[in-house]
């Protein structure tokens, strides 16, 4: 039944067991020269590799037309968040070299390094945007570590701020004839960047649009940055975006981007501001915002909304922005004709003194003026 143990007692086998552990030793010997060699003689660093590493560690920031600057961010000084969304967040910083304070808004990028490229080409058009005087003022950007660093003006608030201050604690309304600027400012400032630079803005909504004590009214977030977002949005539920117009939503009638959709997201945005109340009820799933927004009638504004009062010009401008049929929503050229638009332009009304008002009235109930809230494209999403 077992084998007979005196016939393996007679083998020999120390010979065998000694070669394989001198074979086993040399390789290993091998082994650890090779490695040894490896790490004394590294690998040159390809160059698209060295270009990247530049890249992503270098930029240009242009302050005035004359004034250029080579830049990292250690010529940055940091004062601190003033404000978070869904792809990254905004910081004070001063360019210690000029001591020019500054917004930088640090995006979280998922691009790579031939989109970077692109992005810092963009950037160069994105700055011919300094000419317009409703468009925030870019100064430069730089990659650090994957990341997109967007230095721009420093404004004073956030329209999405600003109007929830007013309406939530205040109790009260903005204006029409406050509403009426910020129209104008925002029109412009769309039409400006599609028949100059031929960008369209793809992400209009309360917290793009941005105020000064000194009256400025000016958009922000297009062009390097859209772009950005766009890369990351591909990743992301594209449910999570409650000014989104039907066309861009309804996977049947997905098409080319167009400037109509970003007038419907300027109607929301406007029926929001004036209201204090998003025009949707809020979505309990990305189904439910799919099918109220394409299939369900769009939201609509009159001249008596909930105990408020608004002028028919209003009531109008809001409706014709909230057209759902794309093809029958006018672009800029034609918005730009409309009584509305045509009063806000004629009107002298003191946006400064009203703004400054406003931000002093936050300052005395301890409310930071900067955009700290929750990212505006989730905040109705449960």
């Amino acid at each position: 039944m077992f084998p007979d143990r005196s016939k393996f007692s007679k083998m020999n086998f120390g010979p065998n067991v000694a070669e394989s552990e001198r074979r086993r030793q040399m390789l290993k010997l091998s082994f650890q020269q090779e490695e040894a060699i490896k790490l004394a003689k590294p690998t040159p660093l390809p160059d698209r590799t060295r270009d990247r590493i530049k890249l992503q560690a270098t930029g240009k920031l242009q302050l005035t037309p004359g004034e250029e600057y080579d830049f990292t961010s250690e010529d940055l000084q940091d004062l601190g968040e003033i404000g978070r969304g869904a792809f990254g967040a905004v910081n004070q910083m001063i360019f210690k070299r000029t001591n020019t304070v500054m917004a930088v808004k640090r995006i979280r990028s998922t691009v790579d390094e031939r989109e970077q490229k692109q992005l810092l080409m963009d950037l160069e058009v994105v700055m011919k945007s300094n000419e317009c005087n409703y468009i925030v003022q870019f100064y430069g950007a730089l990659f650090k570590e994957g990341d997109c660093w967007i230095c721009m003006e420093l404004m004073d608030t956030s329209l999405d701020k600003f109007y929830k201050f007013i309406c939530e604690r205040q109790n009260q309304r903005i204006p029409e004839s406050i509403l009426a600027k910020i129209t104008v400012a925002t029109v412009q400032a769309l039409n400006y960047l599609k028949e100059k630079l031929k960008i369209i803005h793809r992400d209009v909504k309360p917290s793009n649009i941005l105020l000064h004590s000194r009256g400025d009214i000016k958009l922000c977030d297009f062009g390097i940055s859209g772009q950005l977002v766009d890369s990351i949005a591909r990743t992301k539920d594209a449910g999570c975006r409650p000014y989104m117009a039907p066309e861009r939503i309804d996977p049947q009638r997905a098409k080319g981007y167009d400037v109509r959709s970003d007038v419907w997201s300027l109607g929301i945005t406007l029926m929001e501001v004036a209201t204090g109340k998003f025009p949707y009820p809020k979505w309990g799933s990305v189904f439910e915002q799919l099918y109220q927004v394409v299939q369900g009638e769009p939201p609509s504004l009159t001249i008596s909304y909930n105990g408020m009062e608004f002028s028919e010009e209003f009531v109008a401008f809001v409706n014709t922005c909230l057209i759902k049929d794309e093809s029958n929503r006018p672009k800029y050229s034609k918005l730009l004709q409309h009584p509305f638009i045509q009063r806000g332009e004629r009107s002298h009304t003191d946006v400064a003194a009203y703004v400054s008002d406003i931000l002093e009235s936050m300052a005395n109930n301890g409310i930071t003026p900067f955009t700290t809230n929750q990212p505006a494209e989730c905040w109705n999403i449960e």
